[in-house]
């Protein structure tokens, strides 16, 4: 039986860049402790009609989705992370909150897409850490490839 090619998600980054102008510049959301990478969904379109073989309902396939992604932090104040995620909420009623975000795994894998920050809740519990859930929902496509 061949050994397993299982990783643990050990070593993996999530960064956002700067700016919706400068998908180059990347400021990295430290201190995460989990990942949830997007997920796309197909839109089922219902064509049911009048005929429809033996009153059984037809779908076909619609628009995707790209769906979110959202990130489970150690939520330190004032830190590079939480400043940049502030600033992109404090941003004005019609400037873009688009940014690139880049997730890097711990095999070199990189995935790269286009988001809009959706929430940032932190919860300052009394007798635990402090931790932050961030949630961005994702606009376009993802694009793969690896960095070396």
């Amino acid at each position: 039986m061949p050994d397993s090619e299982a990783m643990l998600g050990y070593g993996s980054t999530f960064s956002i860049a700067t700016s919706a102008d400068s998908p180059t510049e990347y400021v990295s959301l430290g201190e995460i402790f989990s990942i949830t990478p997007p997920s796309a969904t197909v839109d089922m379109v219902d064509v049911t009609h009048m005929q429809s073989v033996n009153r059984t309902r037809e779908f076909i396939s619609g628009l995707i989705d790209a769906g979110e992604c959202s990130l489970e932090i150690n939520y330190i104040p004032g830190s590079l992370g939480d400043l940049e995620l502030r600033e992109i909420l404090a941003l004005a009623v019609g400037v873009t909150r688009r940014r690139q975000a880049l997730i890097r795994y711990p095999n070199g894998v990189t995935t790269t897409f286009m988001t809009e920050l959706m929430s940032y809740e932190k919860s300052v519990p009394l007798d635990d850490k402090m931790t932050a859930t961030v949630t961005f929902k994702v606009t376009g496509v993802e694009t793969y490839g690896v960095i070396t």
